[in-house]
């Protein structure tokens, strides 16, 4: 749950930096966000949720 909720918070900053500096129209981030709560509810996002969850297991495991 805490990499799912610190997960959607660094994607909304991104879509907020990107609104701000790159341009991005707010019809464009609307879209976005349709888009990922459409895609969640299809039988392809436990796919999805387990790519996201390999890729932070893989960056955790990154020692500097």
């Amino acid at each position: 749950m805490i990499l799912s909720v610190s997960g959607v918070v660094l994607l909304g900053i991104i879509v907020f930096l990107f609104f701000r500096k790159d341009g991005l129209k707010l019809s464009h981030a609307l879209v976005c966000a349709l888009f990922g709560f459409y895609l969640a509810g299809t039988a392809i996002a436990p796919s999805i949720k387990a790519g996201g969850a390999s890729l932070a297991s893989l960056l955790g495991g990154i020692k500097f």
